[in-house]
């Protein structure tokens, strides 16, 4: 990594076995409630090993407690980007703005593996016993 604000501390995990490292605000913003967002940087640059990609998601404790959450989450970190890491923050509280401070947690970053897809073009697929079926067919 490669930090563009050498006075914010490296992103670290909090407990050993944790699948997420926090990410932490570079700058201060305010959201305003009802959807105010804004893309806030990290000061963290990355370079992910071949094979790998970055995941920004959201800190429960901020959802949970503010209504503050990642606004595309996850948001991707794809192996060949350079700049900095930035986090989408929206709020959905419906009256309270949310002030976010230099240094506050923001987010969590997951590193996870994945493969590249071939894909093939075809007149029907192999049934299946869930077939088509979506978006909450099973039921409430």
């Amino acid at each position: 990594m490669k930090q563009l604000d050498p006075s914010l501390p490296v992103p670290a995990y909090a407990r050993a076995g944790d699948a997420g490292c926090d990410l932490l605000a570079r700058e201060a913003v305010t959201l305003a409630p009802r959807g105010g967002r804004a893309l806030v940087g990290t000061g963290m640059c990355v370079e992910i090993p071949a094979g790998h990609a970055g995941l920004v998601l959201p800190r429960s404790g901020l959802a949970l407690r503010h209504g503050v959450t990642c606004l595309n989450a996850p948001g991707l970190v794809d192996p060949g980007y350079r700049g900095e890491v930035g986090v989408i923050l929206v709020n959905t509280d419906p009256g309270m703005s949310y002030e976010v401070r230099r240094g506050d947690r923001i987010a969590q970053f997951v590193l996870v593996r994945f493969e590249e897809a071939g894909f093939i073009a075809r007149e029907a697929l192999s049934p299946s016993d869930r077939g088509s079926g979506g978006f909450g067919h099973t039921g409430r």
